[in-house]
């Protein structure tokens, strides 16, 4: 920062002019102008920290104008500031109390609260995401789960949308280690996906392909995390139980019995659920070859967690 820049000085300045006067009401628009000129100057100097703290004078003063947009505006413009400032801080290594990032969730938080207060429950949830891929960016997957929650709350009027903030919410567990908080997220999704997806088509009722992608996701996701988990007979709900009958059938019967699994990828699912029963380390190794085409890079990685706990366990 420039050392003949008096940033106390002007911020000083700016706000003894909201004070009451006698007879003289304060220049709350012309404090707005100042605050938003002093917070641009700051983040021109490199200190987004103090940026944010004019940023949020001015949403104080946009809530006095009752301005909801200036308002929301300034308080996102600043959490976005003490998110920059923690980012600088990490990326240095400089020890800290994460003040930073507590401000900026804490704004955030502030701003969404206006958006929803207004009935802007659409803009709302894309505060909730942005914030949610920005602590999953800087390993705080419990943090951007909440957020991820959030943001699937606010969509309840786009159900693709919301289907897909609950996927990364349950993405959030896997990365934190919660695996049975995974599987209920997933079965939830994919009772939604089931229920939101369906019509009656020619041929009676079918569900719509972008639903069955999510299903599918879900339905291997789900098994996979069985597997990783391997609840007892006596803890396992009932509908993780009816998960796993379905890759008890009859191996013979022509077809995948699950519609949306191509008949390949029931067999290796069918393999895998048996290999892991039967705690086949060797085979489950050339499983986890055949099945890599069909995954992606999470189910690769719960995949790869099953081999290591059946090899360890052998």
């Amino acid at each position: 920062m420039d050392r003949n820049f008096d940033v106390l000085g002007q911020y000083r300045s700016v706000s003894s002019k909201l004070k009451r006067r006698f007879l003289k009401k304060p220049n709350v628009t012309e404090a707005v102008s100042h605050f938003g000129s002093l917070s641009k100057e700051l983040q021109r100097q490199g200190c987004p920290q103090y940026s944010g703290f004019c940023c949020l004078a001015k949403a104080r003063c946009e809530n006095t104008l009752v301005n909801p947009v200036g308002e929301v505006e300034a308080l996102t413009e600043a959490a976005r500031l003490f998110l920059m400032a923690e980012q600088e801080n990490l990326d240095m290594g400089c020890p800290s109390f994460e003040e930073h990032l507590t401000e900026a969730i804490h704004i955030y938080n502030q701003a969404i609260k206006v958006h929803c207060s207004h009935g802007n429950s659409a803009l709302a949830s894309c505060l909730c995401l942005e914030l949610a891929d920005a602590l999953r960016g800087i390993n705080r997957p419990t943090e951007a789960m909440v957020q991820y929650h959030h943001a699937a709350e606010l969509q309840h009027q786009t159900p693709l949308a919301a289907l897909n903030s609950m996927g990364h919410a349950a993405s959030c567990k896997i990365d934190s280690g919660d695996f049975d908080g995974a599987l209920s997220i997933f079965t939830e999704m994919a009772y939604h996906a089931q229920e939101r997806g369906s019509f009656e088509g020619g041929s009676g009722f079918t569900i719509h392909s972008t639903y069955k992608d999510i299903i599918t996701k879900c339905e291997i996701n789900r098994v996979l995390l069985l597997m990783l988990l391997q609840p007892s007979p006596q803890k396992i709900q009932p509908e993780h139980a009816e998960t796993l009958e379905k890759y008890l059938w009859d191996t013979e019967v022509e077809g995948s019995p699950i519609p949306w699994l191509c008949e390949e990828l029931f067999i290796l699912m069918q393999s895998l659920v048996m290999t892991c029963q039967a705690r086949d380390a060797r085979e489950l190794a050339e499983l986890e070859k055949d099945l890599w085409k069909f995954l992606n890079n999470e189910q690769k990685h719960l995949l790869h967690l099953v081999v290591c706990k059946i090899t360890k366990s052998d």
